[in-house]
C-alpha cells in the first residue's frame, strides 16, 4: 500500500488515522440529519404542523449558507498559517458540542433544536473541509481515488457503528415501553459521545505538513487571497466547471440525505424502526460502493467513474418515486435504496478526490474551501426546493423526489465539459507561481 498509493513521508497508520476522521463525524449525518432526528424534529419536536419538513430544510439553508460565507476564508486562513489541524479541532468541538445540546430538544422547543441544528452542521461542515485538504498531502496523484475510498468506506462503517447503537437503544427503550421523546435525546449524546472518541487517532497521529507562509497576514489577508483566486478563476475553467457540475449533483445528493428517513415515514409509511434499519443497510452499501469504485476510480478515470455513478442516481430516483406505498412497493423501495447506497459513497468519494488532483498543491486548503462552498450551495438548493415543493403541493413527496432526480441529470450534461489533463496542468502551473512569489523579496512585489 505505502509504495503503490502513499506519498513517500506518509506512513500507512497516519493515512488510518485521516481516515477515522471520515469514521468519527459520519455518525453526525448518519444519526443526525438522514435518520433519526429529522423524522423526529417534523413530527415530535414541530408536532407535525404542515411547515415542519419546510422549516428543517430552512435550518439546513442557514448553517450552510453560514459555510458558503466562511468555508474560502477558513480555507485560505489554513494555507497561511498552516492551521489545518488547529482549525479542525475546533471544528469538530463546536459540533460535538451542539450534538449534545439536542439532548433537550423536546416537544414545542422549535428554537432550541432548529438553533442547535445550525451550529452543529455549521462546524460539521468546516471540518469537512478541513480534513478533506489533507488529502492530496497524503496520496500520490495516481492513487488519490483510491486512498479517497477508504477514508470514505471508514466513514460509513462509523456511521453504521453509530447508528447501530442508537438502533439497540431505541430497540430497548420501545421494548420498556418509552418513546421518541426518550430514546431520541439519549441516541443525541451517543452520538456527540461516539464522535468525540473516534476522532482522537487524528489529532494524535496525523501530521500538519503545511508550512506557514512567509507573507502570512490575518484575516484581511486571507480574503484578499480569495479574491485574488476568484479574479484568476479563469485559469482554473475545468475546477470551476466541475465545481459547477457538482453543486447540480450534489444538491440532489444532499436532499436524499437529509431527507431520507422523511421519505420512507411520510410517503411509504415506515415506522421508526424501519427507518433506521433501512438507513443501516444502505451504510452498508454506501462502503462498499465508496470501496470498490475508489479503486476503479484510478483505472477507469475521474469522469467516467463520477458519471457512472450519476447514471446510477438517475435510475435509483426512478425506482424510488415508482415504488408503491405499504407491502407492494417494499421489494422495489428497498433495491432503489441500496442502488442510491451504492451510488452515494461513490460520487461523493470520486468527487473528493477529482478536487485534490485539480487544485494546486500551494492552496490545497482555501480550493476544498471552495469546494465546500459548492456542496453547501447545493445542500441548500436541493433540500430547500424539495421542503418548499412538498409544502406548495400539500405533501406531495414523490413529486420532490422526481424533481430531485432532475439535479442528477443536469450534473451529468456539465460533466462532459471538464477536461482533467488540462486542469491539472492549470493546477501545476498556479502552484509554480505560487512558489515563485514566495521566495521573492516582500519590497519588489
Amino acid at each position: 500500500m505505502k509504495h503503490a498509493a502513499l506519498a513517500p513521508d506518509v506512513r500507512p497508520r497516519e493515512v488510518w488515522a485521516w481516515a477515522m476522521y471520515d469514521f468519527a463525524n459520519s455518525g453526525f449525518t448518519t444519526v443526525v440529519i438522514t435518520a433519526l432526528f429529522n423524522a423526529y424534529f417534523v413530527a415530535v419536536v414541530a408536532g407535525d404542523a404542515p411547515w415542519g419538513t419546510f422549516a428543517w430544510t430552512a435550518a439546513l439553508s442557514v448553517s450552510y449558507a453560514l459555510i458558503i460565507v466562511t468555508a474560502p476564508l477558513v480555507g485560505a486562513y489554513a494555507d497561511q498559517h498552516a492551521a489545518k489541524k488547529r482549525l479542525l479541532a475546533m471544528s469538530t468541538l463546536g459540533c460535538v458540542s451542539f450534538t449534545a445540546l439536542l439532548w433537550f430538544a423536546q416537544p414545542g422547543a422549535v428554537p432550541l433544536a432548529i438553533g442547535c441544528v445550525i451550529m452543529a452542521n455549521f462546524f460539521f461542515g468546516s471540518g469537512e473541509n478541513l480534513i478533506a485538504a489533507f488529502l492530496p498531502e497524503l496520496a500520490r496523484p495516481r492513487a488519490l481515488g483510491r486512498v479517497s475510498g477508504w477514508g470514505w468506506s471508514l466513514g460509513y462503517l462509523g456511521g453504521l457503528i453509530t447508528l447501530g447503537l442508537c438502533l439497540v437503544y431505541v430497540a430497548w427503550s420501545e421494548a420498556h415501553g418509552r418513546g421518541a421523546t426518550d430514546y431520541v435525546p439519549v441516541s443525541m449524546l451517543i452520538t456527540a459521545g461516539v464522535f468525540a472518541l473516534a476522532s482522537l487517532p487524528t489529532f494524535l497521529l496525523l501530521k500538519e505538513r503545511a508550512r506557514p507562509s512567509p507573507r502570512q497576514g490575518g484575516l484581511l489577508d486571507a480574503w484578499r487571497e480569495v479574491w485574488q483566486t476568484l479574479r484568476q478563476v479563469r485559469q482554473f475553467a475545468d475546477l470551476a466547471r466541475f465545481l459547477v457540475c457538482s453543486l447540480f449533483y450534489q444538491a440532489g445528493i444532499q436532499a436524499v440525505i437529509a431527507l431520507a428517513a422523511i421519505y420512507a415515514t411520510q410517503a411509504m409509511g415506515f415506522r421508526h424502526k424501519e427507518t433506521l434499519l433501512l438507513i443501516f443497510v444502505v451504510n452498508i452499501t454506501a462502503a462498499i460502493g465508496a470501496f470498490l469504485l475508489g479503486h476503479l476510480q484510478d483505472r477507469l478515470g475521474h469522469l467516467r467513474t463520477i458519471a457512472l455513478t450519476l447514471a446510477g442516481w438517475i435510475a435509483a430516483i426512478l425506482m424510488l418515486w415508482a415504488a408503491p406505498a405499504g407491502k407492494a412497493g417494499e421489494d422495489l423501495f428497498w433495491a432503489a435504496a441500496n442502488l442510491a447506497g451504492l451510488c452515494l459513497g461513490a460520487a461523493q468519494s470520486a468527487g473528493r478526490a477529482l478536487v485534490g488532483l485539480l487544485a494546486p498543491p500551494t492552496r490545497r486548503a482555501e480550493f476544498f474551501g471552495f469546494w465546500g462552498l459548492s456542496v453547501k450551495l447545493s445542500s441548500i438548493a436541493g433540500p430547500l426546493t424539495y421542503g418548499v415543493f412538498t409544502w406548495a403541493s400539500g405533501g406531495d413527496h414523490r413529486g420532490a423526489l422526481l424533481l430531485t432526480g432532475s439535479y442528477f441529470a443536469i450534473g451529468l450534461l456539465l460533466l462532459a465539459g471538464v477536461n482533467v489533463r488540462r486542469g491539472r496542468r492549470a493546477a501545476l502551473l498556479a502552484a509554480a507561481r505560487d512558489k515563485a512569489a514566495m521566495h521573492t523579496p516582500i519590497a519588489t512585489l
